[in-house]
């Protein structure tokens, strides 16, 4: 028999009386809360290893990876999305970020679009999902209908499956063929899930893709050397990369990358040329 599902995110805080507190204490004990949110994750490593390597597997053979949530965790999964294509140079649409509600849920709030059960397979089947990809479903809770149900419909068409959750023996998880489920606990605000389990799904976000992308071959040592340059800062960046790796002054390696519009791509040239 499966253990009694318990909502640890929806528990009472373990501090009251919150109105009371100076700003010194409300900071030092929102800290403190934060400092347990590593360890749980870590708790979780074997988990995050398993479906992060079935990403890889998949990404490697032609799939995409998505993303699914409603509210803050709908959110997280298209800021970890939207950073893949300047960070690593990937197309925008190997990483696929997707919202209850839509677009316009990013900024505000649509009522009850976590509540609606068929919705998330149908905004799934807009992107031609295929076996060949892998579908994350992302829920603090474990239980927004949105997301589980996508999940069901992805695990009848053979699409592989997995969940960032954080409370054991959740519907979302147990819907998932890979889940990933880190208890941070009690927030500080009863119930405020943005706060520690927000930041444990981040990162594990962080890990599912930089582990992803290096795996993929888009870091060179410890280089993105296939980010986008989209502003000064990172030309500048990318031109020192290029003086680390091959000994030439600033504004040379600054023409090279330009010319050739990616660090990977200035070295490999400028190696041709020695």
């Amino acid at each position: 028999m499966s253990e009694e599902f318990i909502k640890t995110t929806e528990q009472a805080s373990l501090y009251d009386h919150l109105e009371e507190m100076d700003v010194k204490s409300l900071l030092s004990h929102i800290n403190t809360e934060d400092q347990k949110v590593a360890l749980a994750v870590e708790k979780q490593l074997p988990q995050i290893e398993v479906l992060t390597q079935k990403i890889v597997d998949q990404l490697k053979n032609g799939g995409r990876l998505f993303y699914i949530g409603a509210g803050t965790s709908g959110r997280l999964g298209i800021l970890d999305a939207s950073e893949c294509p300047p960070t690593f140079g990937v197309s925008a649409d190997l990483v696929i970020g997707i919202i209850a509600g839509g677009d316009q849920a990013i900024r505000n709030a649509v009522e009850n679009a976590e509540d609606h059960e068929l919705q998330g397979w149908e905004d799934l089947k807009k992107h031609n999902i295929s076996s060949k990809d892998v579908v994350v479903g992302i829920a603090a809770s474990g239980t927004t209908p949105y997301v589980i149900k996508a999940l069901e419909k992805c695990n009848q068409h053979e699409i592989a499956t997995g969940a960032i959750t954080c409370n054991k023996n959740s519907p979302l998880a147990r819907t998932a063929q890979f889940p990933v489920e880190v208890v941070v606990g009690p927030e500080f605000v009863t119930g405020s899930s943005r706060m520690k389990a927000g930041t444990a799904q981040k990162m594990v976000l962080n890990m599912l893709t930089t582990t992803t992308m290096i795996q993929l071959g888009r870091v060179k040592g410890n280089r993105m050397v296939d980010m986008q340059l989209s502003n000064q800062k990172l030309v500048d960046r990318g031109t020192k990369m290029i003086q680390e790796v091959i000994s030439i002054d600033y504004d040379d390696a600054k023409k090279t990358l330009q010319k050739y519009g990616s660090v990977r791509e200035a070295i490999k040239n400028l190696n041709k040329n020695d």
